[in-house]
Parts: C-alpha cells; structure tokens; sequence
C-alpha cells in the first residue's frame, strides 16, 4: 500500500517552501498555510479573489525564487537564501520587508514585486478552486532516471507526497476518491508544468530540462495531480493511502 511520506507548505506563494509532520485538512480548503499569502507584481491590484499566477511573483519568471526557504513559528515565517541575509516577518504586517527582500532576486526585465497580499480562504494555489496537490515519488524516481539526474522534490512544489504507486499512476486516479490518514481527497486533474521546475531548489539556476524531458519521453508536461479535499480530518507523515 502506498504511504504519505512527506507534507510541505509554501506560506507565501512562490517564495520558499517547509516540510511538516502532519496537519488537519478542510473540506474545500488548501492545505492550511499553503499559499496564504502572494506578492504581486506590476500594476495589478489586490481583487481580494483568486487570480492566475501570472500577477505574482513566481518562479516560472523569476528562478532564484526556487532557492527560498520558509520557516513559520506562530505568525511569523522566516526566509532565507543563498544570495541574501535571513529576514524574519509578520506577513499580515511586514509585507514591504519582504517585497524589498525578494526585490534583487526578481529579473529586471520582469514586472517588479510591489505588494505582499493574504490569500482568499481557497487560497492562491495555480489552479482556480481550493487544491491540493499530490505528487508520486515513483514518478519522481522514473523522472529522475529519464533526466540523467537526481530531481530534487521542492522542484514541483507539491504538498502530498505518495510513495508506493507505480510511477505516473497517479493519472489513473482522476475523478477517485483518496483516503489519508482520516482525510479524504477527490482527484481532479493533472497538473502541467510550467518552466519553475527547470531550476534548483538548492542554487536557483535553471539546470534541468524538465519539460522538454517530459514531452519527449512521455509526450506530455504533466507531474502530479491536484485534489480537493471532500472529508476532513488529520494526515501525517507515513498514513496510509488507499485509492476508494
């Protein structure tokens, strides 16, 4: 049987990324503190709404922003990052911090970060409904193999990580249903992957072609999948997961 093996959560949306231990999902609800928070670029404006992620900063743009670290302790969450000193904020108040923070690892070229904004309670997540997205290690692994390199999971940016499956079943459980631990999770669709995953986690540089490696072996960009969560209930790290 497959098992959960690891949970991350990126508080702020395309900037850094933590592992946990466990969590309490919510039906209709992202995974809690994951994607709470996102920084807009350019002249676009805080709607209070979902937007698509071309409005915030992101690492399809900006690929230095792999290699954030995010680290949360009550309400505050501290970043790090190779190329920049440690900085520690109150999102909900010390959002300027972190747009002047971020601001050298953004391209010239590219819409400028202008504003940190909290979430609406679906989250920011890419796709447009309250998501959570699952990813398989053996996917990874047949990934890796196919690339010539071992690919670092913070690559993808997943939230539920499934060791067990035979690599891309995943794909199968589209419209089935999931239990974890006491949670129970819809399978909606495929994610398609966007240029992020082409940069380390560790240095920021783009170092894989993922998605050329992805079209040619497999004739199509897609890793992982995206759920919503239809029971609640809490999951851990190493639950067991049965396709329903």
């Amino acid at each position: 049987m497959a098992r959960l093996a690891h949970i991350r959560r990126h508080p702020v949306k395309g900037i850094g990324q933590e592992e946990i231990a466990a969590t309490t999902l919510c039906p209709a609800r992202p995974l809690p503190l994951d994607r709470a928070w996102a920084v807009l670029t350019g002249d676009t404006g805080d709607t209070g709404q979902w937007q698509p992620r071309r409005n915030f900063a992101q690492c399809a743009a900006a690929p230095r922003l792999m290699a954030v670290s995010a680290r949360m302790s009550g309400a505050r969450i501290t970043f790090s990052h190779p190329e920049r000193p440690e900085i520690t904020i109150d999102p909900d108040n010390d959002g300027a911090q972190l747009v002047a923070w971020i601001a050298p690892l953004c391209p010239a070229d590219r819409p400028a970060p202008t504003r940190l904004v909290r979430a609406p309670e679906q989250g920011m997540t890419d796709a447009p409904f309250a998501s959570v997205s699952l990813m398989s290690l053996a996917s990874l692994r047949a990934f890796s193999q196919e690339i010539g390199q071992p690919l670092d999971p913070r690559r993808f940016r997943g939230n539920l990580w499934l060791d067990g499956p035979a690599p891309w079943a995943e794909f199968d459980w589209i419209g089935r249903t999931l239990r974890i631990g006491t949670a129970e999770l819809e399978v909606v669709e495929r994610i398609e992957r966007c240029r992020a995953t082409e940069a380390s986690p560790v240095t920021g540089l783009r170092d894989a072609p993922t998605l050329r490696v992805l079209q040619d072996a497999w004739g199509h960009r897609d890793f992982g999948v995206n759920a919503r969560v239809v029971t609640g209930g809490r999951i851990a790290v190493n639950d067991p997961v049965e396709v329903l």
